[in-house]
């Protein structure tokens, strides 16, 4: 690439973000996209940089209590072009950052488009380049030969194209009263799995909450397929009352210590992280709208309460086992060389895609430039999204995330629940401070 210092590929969010931060670092960048060279993907409506192709929503804005509007806030403090055109092309949403989703994109597209340092070829990409410093970002819809590129450079199983997603709960927020610790049949440690047990009413009234309740559609190009592995639990349910309860709220093996028995029907949870503060239902992937989810779900004893980190889904998505396969600074641990960032690496979201593309592009401009950027800490928003697809996530139940609470290192000692939040913006406020100034 001669002229050019970094190739990034892709200019979605991720893409567009790592651009404008290397730009801005005083380094020459070539941002391939092919919208615009006669190609389009099956979702987008248009050749725009950084096209928003679902919600025109970056979710809360709350900086003291949420932890989307936390990533929000240490996003621009480190100069991020998506939050700062944002900002311009706000629209009212309440407590929400919500935009016009085309002078969105026209002002991204605008400002890489001006930026001296930034030269935008529209151009389809096959392979990945064998030599050069390259950052892929090309999001859920990688193209097919691009990913097969992919696919060779990283390993047979390394790249998902389908989100088979169970729910995720918060470990405080599940009732240890009702629920508690077992394996089936005390098989590894014996205690691996949170046990919520169903009586046969229960789970009959499960059941039927689960054939009614409203679903979401597959949209036209996105043509998932069921696997008998990750079959959506009201499909299992449709084939008749007892699927479930012999397949996963199998009951059997496990003793309520409540009634020295195994009950009718279960729902286990399994650790998700490293450091135990949240938890999967195994098995529960689905295609109920969301608001179904969190009512049904909470009809589960010892889940009346339960905060959920991430709802599940069953849509299509092209992503890496980046836990496995990228090093701290996203880099591929197999070719250094190129650097993955955005949704390809496993984080869900908007801001969250763009968060780990600005990161991606001050790790190269730090390379660039003969030195070492230390990782944000893990306190912070930006720190606990990259250590979870960097090696804090269990690799083999690996899913795209959300930022949230449940990502962040716990807050030592008892607190109230009304006072946690709080806790965690200002201790990730002072540790992004301290970094920034480091």
């Amino acid at each position: 690439m001669p002229g050019h210092d970094i190739h990034i590929i892709g200019g979605g969010l991720a893409g567009s973000e790592a651009a404008w931060q290397l730009a801005q670092a005083g380094y020459k960048v070539r941002l391939s996209e092919m919208r615009g060279s006669g190609e389009m993907t099956p979702a987008h409506q248009s050749d725009r940089l950084a096209e928003l192709v679902c919600s025109n929503s970056f979710r809360s804005d709350d900086a003291d209590s949420n932890a989307v509007g936390l990533l929000h806030q240490e996003m621009r403090a480190l100069g991020s072009l998506i939050l700062t055109q944002g900002d311009i092309h706000k629209v009212p949403a309440g407590s929400a950052l919500a935009v016009d989703r085309d002078g969105f994109a026209e002002g991204v597209t605008a400002a890489l488009e001006q930026h001296p340092n930034i030269t935008i070829v529209r151009e389809r990409v096959d392979t990945l380049p064998a030599e050069g410093r390259t950052i892929v970002a090309t999001g859920p819809l990688t193209a097919p030969m691009l990913a097969e590129s992919i696919g060779r450079a990283t390993g047979k199983d390394s790249l998902a194209f389908f989100d088979a997603i169970a729910p995720i709960v918060h470990r405080e927020s599940i009732d240890m009263e009702t629920a508690w610790f077992q394996s089936r049949w005390n098989k590894g440690s014996g205690k691996d799995y949170i046990n919520c047990p169903l009586s046969k009413k229960q789970y009959l009234e499960f059941h039927a909450g689960l054939m009614a309740g409203e679903k979401t559609e597959f949209r036209e190009w996105e043509n998932v397929p069921y696997f008998e592995g990750c079959m959506p639990i009201e499909v299992m349910a449709e084939r008749g009352v007892d699927t479930l309860r012999y397949g996963p709220m199998k009951g059997v093996g496990l003793d309520d210590p409540r009634t020295g028995r195994w009950p009718y029907a279960v729902v286990q949870l399994r650790q998700d992280n490293a450091s135990g503060t949240l938890w999967n239902m195994v098995g529960f992937q689905t295609k109920l709208k969301y608001a179904e989810q969190v009512r049904l779900f909470r009809t589960i004893p010892g889940l009346e309460n339960a905060e959920f980190a991430r709802l599940g889904g069953l849509h299509r998505n092209t992503f890496l086992r980046s836990p496995e396969l990228l090093d701290g600074t996203l880099r591929l641990k197999s070719a250094p060389n190129i650097r993955f960032a955005g949704q390809i690496t496993g984080c869900e979201g908007y801001v969250e895609s763009a968060a780990i593309g600005m990161l991606a592009g001050r790790f190269a401009a730090a390379e660039l430039a003969g030195t070492d950027l230390p990782a944000p800490p893990r306190e912070t928003a930006l720190g606990a999204l990259l250590s979870h697809i960097t090696g804090e996530a269990e690799i083999e139940t690996y899913q795209p995330m959300n930022v949230n609470f449940g990502l962040f290192p716990p807050i030592e000692g008892r607190t109230k629940k009304a006072d946690r939040k709080r806790m965690y913006t200002d201790r990730a406020r002072a540790a992004l401070k301290d970094w920034l100034a480091a």
